[in-house]
């Protein structure tokens, strides 16, 4: 047998922005059917170690049944190394012979995914009329974001925001955006706010939301961090992409619960029961919405299948005897 690897460029040659806002729509639709098998993903944490390794499978039945697995090692420091913090693999493997189909970088993979949810969480849950985007962080998710926001916005005006104002500036240049000089100054006024940074502590404070806005928080994924003060969380209709995982690994969710202002009952719904109808999302035109993404499994397995048709189509990538 032999099994397609594709690399960071071939994933990024097949795997548009459009393209995976739509997938991942789909792909969230049939979580919240009931229609895929997603556990909750394990992490190691060796003492010492700067980072940590995070395994995500997940399973598809039904007529074309797919299982994936994503290896990732998460190291912080990387951006300071001109490297992506996420590095690893996506394994797709035949739903039916357990055979390995593909092995895909997964570091484009998970820049572009999890930007193109936040798209699907935006058009989803901001209002009709937003245009005004702020985006605190200049790395790999800031510039995926302003790619995903303008996939779903009419000609959004786009401000970024870094503590390190000359990734700011390289980034807004090379994404035609602004840069604001302070993280209020990036907010004021914005309907859509993304979240894309590595803060352990806050970066957002409530009284800096214009009224009606909708944030995409994106940066933290562990339970000891968090971008969002507990007067935001709290503020907000919360939705999520996975109740499991919010209650398990989201430090704005946990650190907000830890002091009391919210409990389980704070999460509106899944992203997925919005898509299917069975939440309404944004329920009035002041509404702050917030969507807490912290990449899920499912969301691999669709990206992964998407860009391996592509390549088959295409003829592009390495196959290799396995």
């Amino acid at each position: 047998m032999s099994v397609l690897v594709l690399s960071d460029h071939d994933v990024r040659r097949l795997l548009d922005m459009e393209s995976c806002v739509e997938a991942m729509e789909e792909v969230l639709a049939s979580l919240a059917r009931g229609e895929l098998f997603q556990p909750l993903r394990s992490v190691a944490r060796p003492p010492g170690a700067a980072g940590l390794l995070g395994l995500m499978p997940a399973h598809r039945g039904g007529e074309s049944p797919a299982y994936a697995l994503k290896e990732i090692v998460v190291t912080p420091d990387n951006p300071t190394r001109g490297l992506d913090a996420h590095q690893g693999a996506v394994l797709l493997h035949d739903g039916e012979t357990g055979q390995l189909v593909a092995v895909l970088n997964a570091s484009p993979v998970t820049e572009i995914r999890t930007a193109a949810v936040s798209a699907v969480a935006t058009r989803a849950l901001a209002r009709a009329d937003a245009r005004r985007v702020a985006i605190l962080g200049a790395g790999v998710q800031a510039r995926a974001h302003a790619h995903a926001m303008r996939a779903v916005l009419d000609d959004p005006e786009i401000r970024i925001w870094a503590r390190n104002l000359d990734a700011a500036e390289q980034l807004a240049i090379e994404v035609e955006a602004v840069v604001s000089p302070s993280p209020d100054a990036a907010l004021f006024g914005a309907e859509v706010v993304c979240t894309t940074t590595s803060a352990r502590e806050p970066v957002v404070e409530h009284r800096w939301l214009a009224s009606g806005a909708h944030v995409n928080a994106v940066g933290s994924s562990i339970p000891k961090a968090r971008e969002l003060e507990t007067e935001t969380v709290a503020a907000s209709s919360l939705f999520v992409d996975r109740r499991e995982s919010t209650l398990n690994e989201s430090g704005d969710y946990l650190m907000a619960q830890a002091e009391g202002a919210i409990g389980a009952d704070h999460i509106k719904a899944e992203l997925g029961e919005v898509l299917v109808g069975t939440h309404p999302g944004r329920e009035h035109e002041d509404e702050l919405t917030l969507f807490k993404s912290l990449g899920i499994a499912v969301e691999d397995l669709a990206a992964a299948e998407l860009v391996v048709r592509r390549a088959r189509e295409q003829g592009v990538g390495s196959e290799v005897e396995f």
